[in-house]
């Protein structure tokens, strides 16, 4: 059995070293193109089809809900089970779909990820598609949110995490021949000495520990409003630790000493010793806020607060994708 896996970042040269890799090693090249032709058909409609083609979040969807609810699996967990199946057959390398953390503790597996710096990757694009310098940088932009986007929606792992590979190559002073030969002395290297990426049950279970208190974060807090909810999805995703409203701070008092006016932000991110206050609403409570705010930082100047405006909440949640409608 052999498994090879490769990430990529667009324009990084990733599908051509993949190409000519399984060619070399005649191993079965597994990518999207493949697994929409070829596999998705046998359990999604035509409409199906051409979401699958558009969103990640697709791939979440039950691709089976005929079936008792119990035997019901989404069309991200069909492919997974597609690809365990055919590796037991065939030597493999799959390009993207997230093989990298479906294959993460297989001893026949190896992991690659192919990148390479922005201006190595605009000159690509403006080479390969006459694009202007802005229009090639926007491109990447949007195209490595979407690999990102969907590895952390259906595997709740952040693609850019360096321990999900055994090797990051850096296609920059490297040409197609020379990457190719870095890769192979690798997967010559392992055959002798097959082993998980990860062999150490402590990493394994902190692993899991890890994720399921962002599961439980972010879906069992009694969030005051969605976009709460939606605010630590980002930054689960970023793997950014947070409290919710864990402190109050006294704002004014009446001539007794009790306090009559009180603040307690949305949240503090810990590691950066900095509390963040959303405000998505009318613009009075946006005033109502910002009054807060300023008497936090005049009465107590050593707190570190900042505040998400609405404008920059929408362009947050349209960067990655969430929709209220799942809250």
């Amino acid at each position: 059995m052999q498994i090879i896996t490769i990430s990529r970042q667009t324009a990084s040269g990733g599908e051509k070293i993949a190409e000519e890799l399984a060619n070399r090693l005649a191993l079965k090249l597994i990518d999207r193109k493949f697994v929409l032709k070829n596999w998705l058909p046998e359990v999604a409609d035509e409409h199906q089809l051409h979401m699958l083609e558009q969103s990640s979040k697709f791939y979440t969807k039950i691709a089976n809900p005929k079936v008792d609810k119990e035997k019901q699996i989404s069309f991200a967990e069909y492919i997974a089970q597609r690809l365990k199946k055919e590796a037991e057959n065939n030597n493999l390398l799959i390009l993207g779909l997230g093989a990298q953390i479906i294959f993460k503790n297989n001893p026949y597996a190896l992991h690659f990820k192919i990148v390479a710096s922005e201006d190595y990757r605009i000159k690509e694009l403006e080479k390969e598609y006459g694009l202007h310098k802005k229009e090639a940088a926007r491109e990447l932009e949007l195209a490595d949110r979407k690999h990102r986007r969907y590895v952390w929606r259906i595997h709740k792992q952040d693609w850019e995490e360096t321990t999900l590979y055994h090797l990051t190559l850096n296609r920059d002073g490297l040409g197609l021949e020379e990457s190719l030969s870095v890769l192979m002395n690798l997967i010559d290297l392992k055959k002798e000495n097959p082993k998980p990426l990860n062999n150490n049950k402590e990493i394994k279970d902190q692993e899991k520990d890890d994720q399921a208190k962002a599961i439980e974060n972010e879906s069992q807090r009694n969030f005051g409003h969605d976009s709460e909810k939606e605010f630590a999805r980002i930054l689960n995703m970023h793997h950014i630790k947070w409290e919710y409203e864990p402190s109050e701070f006294p704002l004014e008092w009446d001539p007794e000493g009790n306090v009559i006016m009180a603040f307690r932000p949305d949240f503090y991110l810990t590691e950066h010793d900095t509390y963040v206050e959303l405000t998505t609403m009318k613009r009075k409570y946006t005033t109502e806020k910002n009054k807060k705010v300023r008497l936090l930082q005049e009465l107590y100047p050593q707190i570190n607060i900042k505040i998400v405006y609405k404008k920059d909440f929408e362009q947050l949640a349209e960067k990655f994708d969430l929709d209220r409608s799942e809250n």
